[in-house]
């Protein structure tokens, strides 16, 4: 039986160099319709936030518009992180390994991943990442829908209103630093953006960033000799 993150279309293909299937094409289609959907979100969300970002509105064909646009992106934003959310929540779930990575983060961030504890398809910052946006897009789906007045004034109260408006805006900062973070992360990973262009990684990818998950595809027992490591 599979370890748990590892996905049945995760596959190690000999050659030189050797590469890793790690993402379909299906996970990452959802992945770029999701990260476009909160780019929107972003821009949409800060013009309508303050008068000094106005002007964000003009890419959305203005104020009017914009107004119109913003909760529908949502809406699309949460209906395609669900779509991530059941590809991935399995192989995010937390692991003893994940608390030793995150207080080692400095090892990590000064390229010393040797002393750190092997970690599966995903380390515990990318697991904080996964989790911390499952948990802000409900709250902006949840307060959001408070504040769509077009469709849902007659059912709250502006007391509710104003609480929703309030959660909503925090949430957003929140969520927008969270992304920051998960994009720099990507940049700072070298081989990671174009893993989930093309979806496969190479061998040596895998085998310093996530070698708890190359050894689970490459022997029957996971966490066992996995052999030397993959070329690049």
């Amino acid at each position: 039986m599979a370890a748990y993150d590892v996905g049945p279309s995760d596959k190690v293909h000999p050659g030189k160099p050797v590469t890793v299937d790690r993402y379909t094409g299906g996970a990452r289609i959802n992945h770029w319709i999701t990260a476009a959907s909160l780019i929107l979100l972003a821009l949409s969300g800060l013009a309508l936030f303050h008068p000094s970002l106005f002007f964000l509105s003009t890419l959305f064909g203005g104020g009017q518009l914009t107004r119109i646009i913003h909760p529908w992106i949502g809406v699309v934003l949460f209906f395609s992180f669900l779509g991530l959310f059941l590809r991935f929540w399995t192989a995010n779930l937390w692991k003893p390994e994940d608390g030793t990575w995150l207080a080692r983060a400095r090892d990590v961030l000064s390229n010393q991943e040797d002393k750190v504890p092997e970690v599966g398809k995903y380390n515990a910052g990318q697991k904080l990442v996964f989790w911390s946006m499952s948990v802000l897009i409900v709250i902006l789906i949840s307060s959001g829908l408070v504040i769509w007045d077009q469709y849902f004034a007659q059912f709250t109260t502006i007391e509710q209103k104003r609480w929703a408006v309030l959660i909503h805006s925090i949430a957003a900062v929140v969520i927008i630093c969270v992304w920051i973070v998960h994009f720099y992360s990507a940049i700072w990973v070298r081989g990671t953006i174009p893993g989930m262009v093309r979806g496969r990684v190479t061998g040596g990818w895998a085998w310093r960033h996530h070698r708890k998950w190359l050894r689970e595809l490459t022997t029957a027992k996971p966490g066992k000799g996995a052999g030397s490591k993959p070329a690049e």
